[in-house]
């Protein structure tokens, strides 16, 4: 029986893999028509969250949520991703 690949790397606690929830909840004043583009909507109130409080937005709830995963729960691209972090590390 072989075993994979993963198994043989090292163990590395500076890069890991997390599940990450995040509920946010803020009141923002914003021009109507900015909201009805609905590709561009997560990314601009990410971005106006990011920015923090100021007299157009107003946090209402926040909480948020990591815990770290097993790498064999993660896609593929994201173990392939994992393993260039680490190779990556051991050169430099």
């Amino acid at each position: 029986m072989k075993s994979s690949s993963l198994e043989h790397q090292p163990i590395n606690s500076e890069v890991g893999v997390y599940d990450c929830e995040i509920h946010l909840k803020f009141r923002l004043i914003e021009e109507k028509g900015a909201l009805r583009d609905r590709d561009q909507l997560l990314e601009m109130l990410l971005d106006a969250f990011a920015c923090g409080s100021d007299e157009y937005l107003e946090p209402v709830q926040v909480q948020v949520e990591a815990q770290e995963i097993s790498e064999m729960d993660a896609s593929p691209q994201m173990r392939r991703q994992l393993i260039r972090l680490r190779n990556s590390r051991d050169l430099a």
